[in-house]
């Protein structure tokens, strides 16, 4: 699987996606620098990462959006490539409307930076569908505008149509208000687009995915995506 891995001004997550994918999981993996408009075409997967790109300034992910990467980025989802926005990178995706929704400040006005517990809500996707072993992963986060939003009936309609991916729970796999570490509408920590290419989640999978660390709940989501680039 041939990987691309954006850089943009503050991200701080790039390193270790390219870590998981190039070392740990050895991939054809490439850095994709924010001033270039490039030919995506040969690419499998393109990561938008975590971090503070531009600062987060106006709000996270609404410079970004503007970079020249993304006038290749665009196009590559609009034409069925796969774009994994985490974090920073999930603000991102929703910013350039290629995600639906917003996401808006944590509802204790606070960054949060701990572990949290996400169910897996469907396997039906190139992201997930080597986690049904696992419904229910352990997860950091690390955010301050990481509160999904998304009127009601748009979430009726997301969840119909299988978008909803991952929400906060209990290490039960409950949803409860006490679960939900920031007030994300439906617990919502993750989704993906109608056409199910393009996927943001808030929760940071390449921080829990190296075999030296106890907990590698996150590799399931990038080794979905390498078994679907065999197909």
């Amino acid at each position: 699987m041939k990987c691309g891995i954006v850089v943009f001004p503050g991200s701080n997550c790039d390193h270790d996606c390219y870590h998981i994918l190039k070392d740990v999981l050895n991939q054809e993996t490439h850095w994709l620098w924010h001033k270039d408009d490039v030919d995506l075409s040969s690419y499998d997967l393109v990561i938008l990462p975590g971090g503070f790109s531009y600062g987060d300034y106006l709000r996270a992910g609404a410079i970004s959006r503007f970079s020249p990467i993304m006038n290749s980025v665009i196009p590559f989802a609009e034409n069925g490539g796969k774009v994994l926005g985490i974090c920073n990178g999930f603000q991102i995706l929703v910013e350039s409307g290629l995600l639906p929704g917003a996401l808006i400040q944590n509802h204790t006005r606070k960054f949060i930076c701990k572990n949290v517990y996400v169910r897996i809500e469907s396997t039906d996707t190139p992201f997930t569908q080597q986690c049904g072993d696992k419904p229910i992963i352990q997860v950091p986060i690390a955010h301050h505008q990481g509160s999904y939003y998304i009127d009601p009936l748009s979430l009726n309609d997301i969840e119909e149509r299988g978008q909803v991916l991952f929400r906060y729970c209990d290490a039960k796999g409950n949803i409860t208000e006490s679960s939900n570490p920031n007030g994300s509408v439906g617990s919502v920590a993750g989704l993906c687009n109608e056409q199910k290419n393009v996927m943001g989640m808030m929760p940071h999978p390449e921080r829990c995915a190296d075999p030296l660390w106890s907990n590698t709940d996150g590799q399931g989501i990038f080794k979905s995506l390498i078994s679907q680039s065999r197909i």
